[in-house]
């Protein structure tokens, strides 16, 4: 079977060691973790997991079927990179004396990143967009000595318009 990226999206209550509980079980059955991000959802009391990884269909709902079993899991959803919208962050520090010359601003406006602070050592730089734009920048800005580069995980929503909402108050009608 062939591997493919798949975005894992959980909600659960907000729970002490429930995270550690869902990571074990990619650990278990030797599952990379790519990419995890953490942040609350748009309800109330609700937060949401996205977990990135690369491995096939049947294996990944095998995953997700055990994460939906986690008492604090309200539910848990995967989805192929086409069927959602994703983003990532990255922050580049530079040395700001290397960028005093012209050429950094049209860099800089060609991936459409901006300056976030610039003090006398360093200038920090901040770049939206999807894994391949963040290590284009990246690999623009080594010419000018990298001080520091730190990248987010995946951020993402899916394109299928059921909303959360409406799948708790189904689990709920049951």
């Amino acid at each position: 079977m062939e591997n493919t990226s798949f975005n894992i999206s959980i909600f659960t209550e907000n729970r002490i060691g429930i995270l550690n509980r869902i990571t074990i079980i990619f650990t278990r059955r030797h599952l990379n973790i790519e990419s995890i991000t953490a942040s609350e959802s748009e309800l109330e009391g609700v937060y949401r997991y996205t977990i990135v990884v690369n491995t096939s269909l049947d294996q990944v709902k095998k995953v997700v079927g055990q994460i939906e079993k986690q008492v604090e899991v309200l539910k848990a959803f995967y989805h192929e990179d086409d069927e959602v919208v994703y983003q990532e962050i990255a922050l580049y520090k530079v040395s700001t004396k290397s960028l005093q010359n012209g050429s950094s601003e049209r860099i800089l406006r060609a991936h459409n990143a901006r300056i976030l602070t610039i003090e006398e050592g360093f200038t920090i730089i901040e770049k939206t967009g999807r894994p391949d734009e963040l290590k284009l920048l990246f690999n623009e800005l080594q010419g000018y000595g990298i001080l520091e580069y730190v990248k987010s995980g995946r951020v993402a929503i899916s394109k299928p318009m059921k909303t959360l909402e409406t799948y708790l108050k189904e689990l709920e009608d049951e």
